[in-house]
């Protein structure tokens, strides 16, 4: 813990969140427009499915911890979704059973705190162009579908809808843009800084329209050490000086 303690914002999940730090990823972008208001925690794991993530809740978010996060937003489903492989290995994840390991962690994370909000993210499509591509000889055939997608992404939102879970539908956001299977991706599968900004967009709003007491939207939240102060630079009239606590003219993106 460095300085004052700021409320914590844990983003867990599978590739999708490990990889929010890079190529202008979501996750580096929210740590910017929540600096000096929130900590950003990255929990993300490269491959993991649902049925992963519920083997290791107690350690992630032990529940005797001393501080229980602000915020957690949740992403897992898009290795889930995968087709099944004829030997049994592999990530795919009965839908089903997806359902239900997706409920555990909503029951976990409700259980931490009462103030501990969440929000999950549902599965994005894929440019299934690009996916059949970009096969290799390491792995054996890849099922990805658009289809697959779909089906995992509206039982994630009806979950959220049963028991009143805050969701981002990124499987219909991204495709609300007429080129989303070449700019929303690096890869196919893998978010891009296009695809990136359209993810923020719809977590500040959910965010946004959220009853949260206290508000965990940027804007409503405290900025640390925001008081005036004689060594900030000098203003034009040469009497006062400009306070930058809250600037955000840095930003391509002017963010609500």
């Amino acid at each position: 813990m460095a300085g004052p303690a700021r409320p914590h914002f844990v983003l867990f999940g599978s590739s999708i969140v490990q990889l929010s730090f890079s190529n202008g990823g979501w996750g580096a972008t929210l740590a910017d427009i929540y600096a000096r208001k929130a900590d950003i925690f990255l929990r993300g794991y490269y491959g993991w499915n649902s049925r992963r993530a519920i083997q290791v809740l107690d350690k992630v978010f032990p529940k005797d911890a001393a501080i229980h996060p602000s915020l957690v937003i949740v992403y897992f489903g898009g290795n889930d979704s995968m087709g099944p492989h004829p030997s049994g290995l592999g990530p795919h994840v009965p839908l089903n059973e997806y359902i239900e390991n997706m409920r555990k962690i909503a029951t976990h994370l409700k259980s931490l705190s009462d103030s501990t909000r969440i929000i999950f993210l549902s599965c994005p499509p894929v440019d299934e162009a690009r996916v059949h591509q970009n096969t290799s000889g390491v792995f054996s055939h890849l099922v990805r579908t658009n289809e697959l997608c779909r089906m995992y992404s509206e039982a994630c939102i009806q979950l959220c809808q049963e028991l009143n879970v805050k969701v981002v539908d990124l499987f219909t956001a991204l495709q609300n843009r007429d080129d989303w299977t070449t700019a929303c991706f690096t890869d196919g599968v893998h978010l891009s800084s296009e695809g990136s900004k359209i993810l923020v967009a719809e977590i500040l709003k959910v965010i946004k329209e959220a009853e949260w007491q206290p508000s965990l939207h940027w804007k409503s939240m405290p900025t640390e050490f925001s008081e005036d102060s004689p060594y900030y630079l000098a203003g034009a009239d040469g009497t006062t000086t400009l306070n930058p606590s809250e600037w955000t003219v840095h930003w391509e993106i002017q963010w609500d």
